[in-house]
């Protein structure tokens, strides 16, 4: 095997960089190979980023570990893999050892040490929860800290350190079994997002090939353009871009990035190109930003969730109000201790949490990503959908159908110009012109200079110091004046019946036409049928294209409400114009022209394969573009709410029986404790299995 040292603390432990990647299910058997030998007293293996924390014993130690470590070879690791059990990797294992200690101490102190010794070690563990109770009530809060201290404090004034003991274990053991279901709720939702193809463009000298993100290494170069995303950390070598920073810095402005400056992971380029030189391992940028979603989700929560969670908030309080009633009505310090013990803000908070991390964890493998509860809940409330064409309705791979030429321009000049002009830009229609010269073999070396791109409109150039553009008819005639005679209309109305035609002028003149096949998506039909069966009153298909092709595409598509020669400003007019009707919208939509409505929308769809921008601004993308996956994201969104709602029953309903039980003097409260505990692990379990939709 081969690697790199990382970083040391001499005479202790060695961080190792891995030349290959460790899989993931190989982790645990990895880490037992490596601490088979002697000298080495702990390893702890990170296969998402190719690294491992090695720690050796002694000087002479060292050397011996690097040895080791090189010797391990695929024999070693299978050999181990059959003798090495894991379930969910280090979790569980981990859970075992820290609920074995629990057990082991809370015994050994039960069995074997002196009471007064006993009274000693159950005050200085009480120092925690004391602790925590005073935090909250220094904040003028009273919640679940608070209501476990006075639980405990309970037992201890009544010199019983027997049940304050038992009632400290209770806690902690409950605490670590939430602790772990919620880190495998998250370490599962990782591992999904993880599995997401990501691509990057790699320059290899005078090429550019697109390579799997996971393939790169620091040093390689990197180029970026309008539209696109910025999937590393890395600086600039050459060009200019504006860069919108706003998922990391929160500024909704974008800012100049040039030659000599650092970029980073998860902006986007507005406009502009540049090329980029890798910081730092793809992977590991790909895992921070990962986890950084993950943790952000609560800046994403529903309305359903958040009023939940703080009901559960809120009920603590009463239960003081109902421990002091019993209190009065009973005289007995146990039964009020009873109504202390048992609480419904653990039990709310985490089958909520985990319910919502399953569902993103289940939408992730099925073809798209929320960023939070909220939309989901969106996505359940909507009733209208409204849907782009190009490259959402129809193909992401258009193609050029035919040429027209005019002025003295022959096709061939035509299409090598358009070329040269859209190589700069990541829409589909540009890559299909692209491609077309590329079959057809033309060169389209850069003549022109500076590319202007105009949002939804076209590209603006020069050539020989003429003016060069090429777009819609919208732009090229509307905008730009260029003269299209009544013999050329009708020529180019006959030759591209059912395409979208592409304008190219030079100097105000009209020098080609591109006739633009964009077939409709496998599946299409199907999808809005089985939307508007889910509920969905109003599909509505926005486009900028012309309307003979919207007509055709939507008539295809069986969507009967559709406008079209839509600028962004007018499709976000429209939305505008739906949400002012009382209607709920969810928007989709790829490119950079559709950011504006996917924005105002109550939830923004971006598909896959579409721009960073639209993505950016989006609350969910499609990973592969695929509209079933939309009906099936529908029928996760209320699948998640009826199992929220079923768990909000539950946990209601089981905890107030565990509490009167104790009030009644069914049970001791120490009993009640434990089935709340249980009950919370088992429902919060169930509130992970797979969604059935």
């Amino acid at each position: 095997m081969d690697f790199s040292i990382k970083s040391e603390i001499p005479g202790r432990r060695l961080r190792i960089k891995l030349s290959g990647f460790v899989p993931a299910r190989d982790q645990g058997p990895f880490e037992a190979v490596l601490r088979s030998a002697p000298c080495v007293c702990d390893a702890k293996v990170y296969p998402r980023i190719g690294e491992v924390a090695l720690s050796y014993c002694g000087d002479a130690g060292r050397e011996r570990a690097i040895a080791h470590l090189a010797s391990i070879d695929e024999a070693a690791i299978e050999g181990m893999r059959a003798e090495y059990s894991f379930s969910s990797a280090q979790h569980s294992h981990q859970l075992m050892i820290d609920l074995a200690w629990l057990m082991g101490t809370y015994l050994l102190r039960r069995w074997f040490v002196p009471k007064p010794i006993s009274v000693v070690l159950g005050l200085i563990a009480y120092q925690r929860f004391l602790t925590e109770a005073l935090a909250s009530l220094s904040r003028a809060r009273l919640d679940v800290p608070v209501l476990d201290a006075a639980a405990i404090g309970m037992s201890l004034v009544q010199f019983d350190p027997k049940t304050a003991g038992e009632t400290m274990f209770l806690l902690r053991v409950g605490e670590t079994l939430e602790d772990y279901t919620q880190a495998r709720s998250e370490g599962a939702l990782v591992d999904a997002l993880l599995n997401v193809a990501e691509n990057a463009q790699k320059v290899e000298g005078d090429l550019e090939i697109e390579v799997p993100l996971s393939s790169l290494a620091v040093g390689d170069i990197v180029a970026v353009r309008t539209g696109m995303g910025i999937n590393i950390d890395g600086q600039v070598v050459h060009g200019c871009a504006m860069v919108n920073q706003s998922s990391l810095t929160g500024e909704p402005l974008a800012v100049e990035r040039t030659t000599g400056d650092d970029v980073f992971a998860g902006t986007s380029v507005e406009s502009g190109e540049i090329l980029v030189r890798v910081k730092s391992a793809p992977n590991e940028t790909r895992l921070r930003s990962i986890v950084d979603l993950v943790r952000s989700a609560d800046q994403y929560k529903s309305r359903r969730q958040a009023t939940r969670e703080a009901l559960a908030d809120r009920i603590v309080p009463w239960n003081f109000v109902l421990a002091a009633g019993v209190a009065l009505a009973t005289r007995s310090m146990t039964r009020t201790s009873a109504a202390l013990m048992v609480d419904y803000s653990c039990g709310l908070k985490l089958t909520s949490s985990i319910s919502v991390l399953s569902a993103i964890s289940q939408s992730a493998g099925s073809g798209f990503t929320v960023k939070g509860s909220k939309y989901f809940d969106a996505v359940c409330d909507a009733d209208t959908i409204v849907f782009d064409k190009t490259g959402t309705l129809t193909e992401a791979t258009p193609s050029v159908a035919g040429v027209l030429s005019f002025d003295g321009w022959n096709e061939t000049e035509v299409l090598r110009l358009s070329a040269c002009l859209e190589e700069h830009f990541p829409h589909p229609v540009a890559r299909a012109v692209v491609r077309a010269a590329a079959d057809r073999g033309l060169d389209h070396r850069e003549r022109h200079a500076e590319v202007e791109y105009i949002v939804a409109h076209g590209i603006a150039s020069s050539l020989d110091g003429k003016r060069v553009v090429i777009g819609s008819e919208h732009f090229v005639a509307g905008d730009e004046g260029v003269k299209i005679g009544p013999d050329q209309k009708q020529l180019i109305a006959r030759e591209t019946e059912g395409f979208s035609p592409l304008y190219l002028a030079v100097d105000g003149e009209l020098v080609g036409v591109l006739a633009i096949e964009d077939p409709l998506k496998d599946g299409v039909c199907q999808a809005v049928e089985e939307l508007r069966a889910l509920g969905f009153k109003r599909v509505v298909m926005l486009t900028g294209d012309n309307e003979r092709t919207a007509r055709r595409v939507a008539e295809e598509a069986g969507v009967t409400e559709w406008r079209a020669d839509l600028l962004p400003e007018d499709k976000h007019a429209y939305v505008q114009r739906l949400k002012n009707e009382g209607c709920k919208v969810v928007m989709v939509g790829d490119g950079v022209n559709d950011a504006p409505a996917l924005a105002l929308s109550d939830v923004g769809i971006a598909m896959g394969q579409g721009t960073a921008v639209a993505k950016e601004v989006a609350d969910i993308t499609l990973t592969d573009g695929d509209l079933s996956s939309i009906v099936a994201l529908v029928k996760l969104s209320r699948a998640l709410v009826r199992r929220m709602d079923r768990s909000f029953t539950q946990v209601m309903v089981c905890n107030s029986i565990f509490m009167l039980l104790g009030i009644l003097g069914v049970v001791m409260p120490q009993t009640s404790s434990l089935l709340h505990n249980a009950t919370t692990i088992g429902l919060s379990l169930s509130a992970g299995r797979r969604y059935r939709v």
